[in-house]
């Protein structure tokens, strides 16, 4: 068996989410949701007695859309997350150069 030294340490894999309200969700996801909900009950009280489903889902639109923005998907906090991030990447006009992991540091880009 293998044993460890004292002074290594194994760091868990979701020590973020502890920061995270629920595991899920952080203070502006929250308030995304609150505000779409919100939206959507002003809209549904105001126009109460509606028989119209094309209309009741257009009503319930801030809400859909809010809760997809704060739903979580795998390996990303959230759906609004993600989509920053491909926006960020797309938008910003950077040079990603890609190096793998068995690129050796002591060539330069001239030594092809």
């Amino acid at each position: 068996m293998e044993e460890r030294s004292q002074n290594s340490y194994l760091i868990p894999a979701n020590t973020k989410k502890s920061q995270l309200i629920l595991g899920f969700f952080t203070p502006t996801d929250l308030v995304i949701f609150v505000v779409g909900c919100a939206v959507s009950l002003i809209l549904l009280l105001l126009l109460n007695g509606t028989n119209n489903l094309g209309l009741l889902v257009l009503l319930m639109m801030p809400a859909l859309i809010s809760t997809f923005l704060v739903m979580p998907v795998p390996h990303y906090h959230n759906v609004l997350q993600l989509l920053t991030n491909i926006f960020n990447f797309y938008t910003n006009r950077r040079i990603y150069y890609w190096k793998g992991w068995c690129i050796y540091e002591r060539f330069s880009s001239n030594d092809k």
